[in-house]
């Protein structure tokens, strides 16, 4: 199956989860690549990238390696959207989603929209009912946990305005815990 690479290495402060690959991510080779995605406009504007960076695997790495911000998903199944996932799906991945948190402990976990995060924890047998946007009060596998919508176009209830103010949150919340004080 072709799929995302992941972002992921040891010493993340922020690792940003996805619902899932969408096709114009895998055929672009980078997260968020849809052409109405509003992810990048979003991160370049707020201030958390530090810089404007243009959208491609390069940027990602840069996030990576200066930002300490990776990128995973919780289903690592392309699809077309989120109405083609299966329950299924998200029981044989969030095992493996799991694993990698294990294995690299970001400082935080940055998921995007509750559904992505809603399936994480239900297929952890957790309950779902605190869920709000902004940081979380339970942690996960010792990490702190952020919610922000999620980037899509289809998620038009929220505006570009609305991701900035939030992504602006997470910077201030992420130059903190870059700085130990969190």
């Amino acid at each position: 199956m072709e799929t995302l690479p992941d972002f992921i290495d040891d010493g993340l402060i922020v690792l940003s989860i996805g619902l899932n690959p969408s096709l114009p991510a895998v055929r672009a080779g980078y997260y968020f690549a849809g052409r109405t995605n509003r992810f990048w406009p979003a991160l370049n504007t707020s201030g958390l990238a530090g810089r404007e960076l243009t959208p491609g695997p390069a940027a990602c790495r840069w996030l990576q390696e200066q930002k300490r911000i990776g990128f995973t998903d919780v289903v690592k199944r392309p699809s077309r959207g989120a109405a083609a996932l299966r329950a299924a799906d998200f029981h044989a991945w969030v095992p493996h989603l799991a694993a990698r948190i294990e294995r690299y402990r970001p400082a935080l976990l940055w998921f995007h929209g509750k559904v992505a995060y809603g399936h994480y924890l239900r297929c952890r047998d957790q309950d779902t009912a605190a869920i709000d946007w902004g940081l979380q009060p339970q942690l996960q596998q010792g990490c702190r946990v952020y919610l922000s919508p999620n980037p899509s176009a289809a998620n038009a209830v929220f505006r570009l305005a609305d991701l900035v103010d939030d992504y602006k949150r997470l910077a201030t919340l992420r130059q903190r815990l870059a700085d130990g004080r969190d």
